[in-house]
């Protein structure tokens, strides 16, 4: 069992002030590890990484196409968005079309990341609703197979059928026996696995095909969707909405709470996902900029990667302060 490896750093003064450790793995169509760094075994929770994986049933049950849902909606259902207006809004049509309301979401409300629409509700007096919350497309997606399904309305349990799906699924796609789960923080279960299986799945979805069976069809139509609405799987600003941008809709990518990120790259078949041991956002997406540089999807001359890597640090006043680099021996 390997460990960790220092892979990104923060410099400040021309002394090393802060070292970010991790793990990384790409994976092949073959599901076989192309390459790794630090501990390919290490189990994580993907966190919101993954929610392609839980969007699955959503197209395999038949209930995305029963609903008339579009590739808009598809890349909704895996989004971590920001509660902008155009994430709210598409949420909250999707409900009404369902015959639902916000009341039926059971994510839980919190203030969006959106600063015009914080801006917004603070100016009418108004409060956040469940429908900010960065997982309503995904638990919109989740009431529409509850809905298709007939089955009760508590879908976030554990015991309840969308779960045991969603967990089948997970399990059969990353080929592994989930090693344990736990709450996230939209209030859904979250199935732990390794770096190398979380890959594994993401290559699975690289290499699937509009004409493949069932399954294929649904990660196809899913990595599609993502790739070409990445403001609705983010939001302005964001790291997976601007660096799908600089890669022309090729790529597929998405964070993960706690410093996960993954990729599927269709045109290569490799799936990539990465963990940063201290849970540190700003780590996590330096290093997926320079992997996705280093295979060559992403120009690294880009002004997306290079406000990820290296990323020069300014205080309020606008003075250098240090640089965000890669450390030595990683890449």
């Amino acid at each position: 069992m390997g460990k960790a490896i220092p892979m990104v750093e923060l410099w400040r003064g021309g002394l090393l002030e802060s070292t970010h450790l991790g793990h990384a793995v790409i994976c092949d169509e073959a599901g076989q590890i192309v390459e790794a760094w630090g501990d390919p075994g290490r189990v994580i929770f993907p966190r919101s990484s993954c929610k392609m994986l839980q969007a699955l049933p959503l197209l395999e049950t038949g209930a995305a196409d029963a609903h008339g849902l579009t590739e808009a909606h598809l890349a909704l259902s895996c989004a971590s968005h920001q509660g902008a207006a155009i994430h709210v809004e598409m949420a909250g049509k999707w409900l009404k079309d369902l015959g639902l309301g916000e009341a039926n979401l059971r994510c839980g409300a919190h203030e969006p990341l959106d600063h015009a629409e914080r801006d917004r509700l603070i100016s009418h007096h108004d409060k956040p609703c469940q429908l900010h919350n960065n997982c309503s497309g995904k638990h919109s997606g989740f009431l529409t197979v509850v809905k298709h399904l007939g089955v009760g309305p508590e879908y976030v349990e554990l015991d309840h059928p969308l779960q045991k799906a969603i967990k089948a699924s997970f399990e059969e796609v990353t080929n592994e026996t989930s090693a344990g789960w736990g709450i996230d923080g939209c209030s859904a279960p979250n199935f732990a696995c390794s770096v190398t299986g979380l890959a594994r799945s993401m290559s699975a979805f690289a290499s699937a095909s509009e004409d493949g069976n069932t399954r294929q069809k649904a990660m196809h139509r899913l990595t599609r969707a993502m790739a070409t609405y990445p403001e609705l799987v983010a939001g302005e600003g964001r790291a997976c909405t601007e660096l799908m941008r600089a890669m022309g809709g090729k790529v597929a990518i998405k964070t993960g709470a706690e410093a996960v990120f993954v990729a599927i790259i269709p045109e290569k078949k490799l799936g990539i996902a990465l963990k940063i041991e201290d849970g540190n956002s700003r780590a996590s997406e330096a290093a997926i900029t320079a992997i996705l540089a280093r295979i060559g999807v992403l120009d690294a001359a880009h002004p997306a990667a290079q406000k990820r890597l290296p990323a020069e640090q300014r205080n309020w006043r606008g003075l250098h302060t240090g640089e965000l680099r890669l450390s030595a021996g990683f890449l």
